[in-house]
């Protein structure tokens, strides 16, 4: 797919004012027969149920329901609207095409008032379903007639869809950068963009380690295992790997932190100051620095001991960190909150009311495991939960991923959500735009090729999402470079800091199996 085909097929797609001035009134001398649909596959029974229907008058119209309104499975429609209204607009017997903004065609079918509705034989079944009933009464009122095509073949998108979702990631891609004006050069341009913010991040330091031993044999009478220790390795982790990767990709980075007083605070403070990050480091002497060492025998991880105390903050501590917040000069806010401490209920509005005005802010709760809620924090411009944590906070494990997000959002009062689903990619739900509901949200597949760690790929993500949205202010943009940056943390072994060059090398593969020219 190349921009050569949305131009020579966008044409054909119209809004419901701009058909109602093409065809006219009815009566009118063409006959106008309409189509409706989700069309989120198209499949040989929907091309012979539209041939049919062009057979029966001068003008056919295919009417697809929009995203918002799918409400056939937790992740539909694989096939985003803009995408699935320009597949129906390369059929040549498809004169336009409409993506109706309406829950049902009702409203546009008393608006259009074609002389003919068509619908697929199956309807006809045992008499007529209400909702089908619903939209005869509408064209047998105007004096339009209902027309079922032929049910010698039937098929049924959804069943198709079940065997396998489609592998649409790269058509998905290009219409999103295409419906926005957007090309792989404006990817590249953020990235060269980022470098200068400064950037405050303030949250909960983990540090991960990993102790490596072999297995030497379990005991017969107790279920112990006997291991040979080899050695051990600490990484900076939590909200400090954050920091690192803004760090890594151009920021410059202040980290407000609550430390132990003992050797992992050391350890902590000098790794993230020799990577050039300025730390306000606050000591706790009555709390450890928060360890989790996971016990790894042959490649496996047999345990984790996890050192911590998810005791709140004292209000001392509070008030030094308001303190920080408050004096530290920066575009943007990132509170980290693994909720070990620094974050609860009582802490989290004084904490935001603390924020400088006109900052970025920005706001990630990695507690889906823990009493921890991502709507606590209000009015963020930024916020970036993954799915289980979404459906955490709302107590909703049922809706569709596009119905939990604007749940979220609006819960929020967040300017932008950038919904993590893992091996799925992100759902990225913004602000209403010019664009009208079509730019409202868009979907973004994953980029990964080979999943060796996903650890850390959220971190990658909230990081370059939020330089971009600092360098571009573009929505698009920040959903597609943080979910590069992800796939390029899912690829490498431990949590380490992704840097501009990864992405750059990443945004090159991807055009490059695209065979992009636009």
């Amino acid at each position: 797919m190349t921009a050569e085909f949305f131009e020579k097929y966008q044409f054909k797609l119209k809004t419901a004012a701009e058909l109602r001035g093409l065809i006219g009134s009815f009566p009118r001398e063409n006959k106008v027969i309409m189509c409706h649909g989700v069309f989120d596959v198209v499949h040989p029974g929907h091309v012979r149920h539209l041939a049919y229907a062009k057979t029966k008058a001068d003008i056919l119209i295919a009417s697809i329901t929009a995203d918002r309104h799918i409400k056939k499975g937790t992740y539909r429609p694989h096939v985003p609207e803009r995408l699935r209204a320009l597949n129906l607009a390369a059929f040549e017997m498809v004169d336009y095409v409409m993506i109706d903004e309406n829950a049902k065609p009702l409203e546009n079918l008393q608006a259009l008032q074609p002389d003919f509705f068509a619908k697929g034989f199956e309807y006809t079944s045992g008499g007529l379903p209400a909702a089908t009933q619903e939209e005869a009464d509408i064209v047998e009122g105007y004096g339009g007639g209902m027309i079922f095509t032929p049910g010698d073949i039937v098929y049924s998108s959804s069943r198709l869809i079940e065997l396998a979702a489609p592998n649409i990631q790269m058509e998905k891609l290009l219409t999103l950068l295409h419906t926005h004006n957007l090309g792989f050069a404006d990817l590249r341009a953020a990235l060269d963009k980022m470098r200068g913010f400064r950037v405050h991040v303030v949250g909960d330091t983990i540090v991960d380690s990993y102790t490596r031993t072999s297995l030497i044999g379990g005991q017969t009478k107790t279920p112990t295992f006997s291991v040979l220790y080899q050695g051990k390795d600490d990484y900076i982790g939590g909200a400090g790997i954050v920091a690192q990767h803004l760090n890594a990709a151009g920021a410059d980075v202040t980290f407000s932190t609550v430390l132990g007083k003992d050797d992992l605070a050391k350890f902590v403070i000098d790794g993230l100051k020799e990577a050039g990050i300025k730390i306000n480091a606050i000591t706790d002497e009555t709390r450890p620095t928060t360890n989790k060492n996971a016990i790894i025998a042959g490649g496996y991880r047999l345990l984790k001991v996890d050192t911590l105390d998810n005791r709140s903050i004292s209000e001392g501590i509070l008030e030094q960190l308001t303190t920080k917040i408050e004096g530290t000069e920066t575009d943007a806010v990132v509170f980290s909150d693994f909720r070990h401490g620094i974050f609860n209920h009582w802490t989290v509005p004084q904490l935001t009311d603390a924020i400088p005005a006109d900052v970025f802010k920005v706001a990630d709760s990695q507690v889906a495991s823990r009493w921890g809620n991502i709507t606590e924090f209000k009015n963020f411009d930024l916020v970036t939960p993954n799915e289980r944590e979404a459906r955490f906070a709302l107590g909703d494990q049922d809706s569709t991923v596009g119905a939990l997000a604007g749940a979220l959002i609006a819960a929020n009062s967040a300017r932008l959500l950038i919904l993590k689903l893992g091996d799925r990619g992100a759902f990225v739900n913004r602000p209403m735009s010019g664009l009208g509901n079509e730019g409202n949200y868009f979907s973004v597949d994953s980029f990964a090729d080979n999943i060796s760690d996903a650890v850390g790929a959220g971190d990658a993500l909230l990081s370059y999402a939020t330089m971009a949205m600092l360098a571009t202010g573009n929505e698009v943009i920040a959903g597609i470079l943080g979910s590069m940056a992800a796939a390029c943390e899912c690829e490498i072994d431990g949590n380490v800091p992704i840097r501009p060059g990864d992405v750059l090398a990443r945004i090159d593969q991807v055009e490059k199996a695209a065979g992009y020219d636009g």
